[in-house]
């Protein structure tokens, strides 16, 4: 098939790179405009970008993909079929409508689950213990269109949303390899509507949403800590500091009141640190509103995500201390 790809982050480059392998003609990509990143703040381009360059791919990169210039430019094309993952802006419909097999999107969930910018996150953040993806024909309306193909995973145990992110991006680009060889074989086939009563929302993840609310049970903190690794990362305030915290463990009740009774106290309140250990295991625990959590990294400001014995070493909290 003739294609027109849509694509940003990492996410989307191994359907790229699925596409090329089976012999589809990637006509262009489209893409974000390259962003300063970095300290010195250099011009970055995105990484879907960085592989239609090594496979000699047209490459476009428009500020917003609406207007009758840019409309002409695809046009001129002559896709059979748009495939859109993880592009970063909403396409109108005039766009959605210009190959003429239409628009075909790879959503990281198991639709109508979980539509919106961070099925992934929040998969894991709810404590779901099933998510896949989901090839849909994309429509007015977020994530709404009819679905033509899905496939189901488990999320492992421990699992964060970067791991799981890889995870799906590889699964994503196998299901639209299998919807791609199912539209070649019946252009006329007809996907199913979604039962959009059942729609749930994953909407983007910011700092604010990350931030740790120790109040919540140590289960639920474990699920959110995993679920905003590595970006946005979950986060507390350690002496008017944001800090960063990693692969977390819910410390059974025995575990709990050892480290406990290291700190001599009561019942501790929510946040409050019961070890502060380099040679134990978990090194650091804390309080919440139920139970307690362990952590295994930790990310001071302006430094790299460490073990966190490390941090400890280096003048990192002691017991007593009460993360807000």
């Amino acid at each position: 098939m003739r294609v027109l790809f849509w694509g940003t982050p990492d996410f989307a480059v191994p359907t790229l790179r699925a596409l090329t392998d089976e012999g589809h003609d990637v006509l262009a990509v489209v893409t974000q405009p390259d962003r300063p990143r970095g300290r010195g703040r250099e011009l970055q381009p995105p990484p879907v970008k960085v592989v239609a360059e090594e496979e000699g791919i047209p490459v476009l990169q428009p500020q917003r993909p609406r207007g009758e210039a840019f409309l002409e430019q695809i046009r001129a094309l002559e896709p059979d079929i748009s495939v859109v993952i993880a592009y970063g802006h909403i396409l109108v419909e005039e766009v959605l409508d210009v190959p003429n097999h239409g628009s075909w999107n790879v959503h990281a969930s198991l639709l109508p689950e979980l539509r919106g910018a961070a099925p992934i996150h929040w998969a894991i953040a709810r404590g779901d213990r099933e998510t896949g993806v989901t090839i849909m024909r994309m429509a007015k309306g977020m994530d709404a269109g009819p679905i033509l193909h899905q496939i189901s995973v488990p999320i492992e145990e421990g699992e964060t949303s970067s791991e799981l992110s890889i995870r799906l991006s590889e699964i994503g680009a196998e299901a639209m390899i299998e919807a791609l060889t199912v539209l070649a074989l019946d252009p006329t086939v007809q996907p199913r509507e979604q039962e959009h009563e059942l729609a749930t929302f994953a909407p983007k993840v910011s700092r604010e949403v990350a931030r740790i609310d120790w109040s919540r049970s140590a289960v639920e903190l474990e699920c959110h800590v995993r679920a905003m690794d590595e970006v946005p990362g979950a986060w507390t305030s350690w002496r008017g500091q944001g800090l960063k915290l990693f692969r977390p463990t819910v410390v059974d009740g025995e575990s709990a009141t050892a480290a406990g009774a290291e700190a001599d106290s009561g019942p501790a309140a929510p946040g409050t640190v019961l070890r502060a250990d380099p040679g134990a295991a978990p090194a650091l625990v804390v309080a919440t509103g139920t139970g307690a959590i362990g952590f295994s990294e930790a990310q001071p400001p302006g430094k790299r995500r460490m073990e966190v014995e490390a941090w400890l070493r280096g003048r990192g909290a002691e017991v007593g201390d009460r993360f807000e």
